[in-house]
């Protein structure tokens, strides 16, 4: 009984956890997508140096991505064959 608390806490702070990263990412996502800085800042950090048509299709590729409610890697033709 004396074990169970600690389970349950760690459980219960493992799932929060989850749930305040994932919003916390969706927010630094559409921040990106609004501020081109940033996503240039992002970018160079990738190692891409990104021009200014480059910066425009990849904001309307974050826009549409949000819209559709699309994961990033789960656009066609993204997907990996196991031989």
């Amino acid at each position: 009984m004396n074990i169970a608390l600690p389970i349950i806490t760690l459980v219960v702070g493992l799932i929060g956890g989850f749930f305040i990263g994932v919003y916390y990412l969706r927010r630094q996502m559409t921040t990106m997508q609004n501020d081109p800085e940033m996503l240039q800042k992002v970018a160079k950090q990738m190692g891409y140096n990104l021009n200014g048509k480059q910066m425009q299709r990849a904001q309307q590729m974050m826009k549409n991505q949000n819209q559709t409610g699309a994961r990033p890697g789960a656009a066609k033709g993204n997907k990996r064959r196991s031989k």
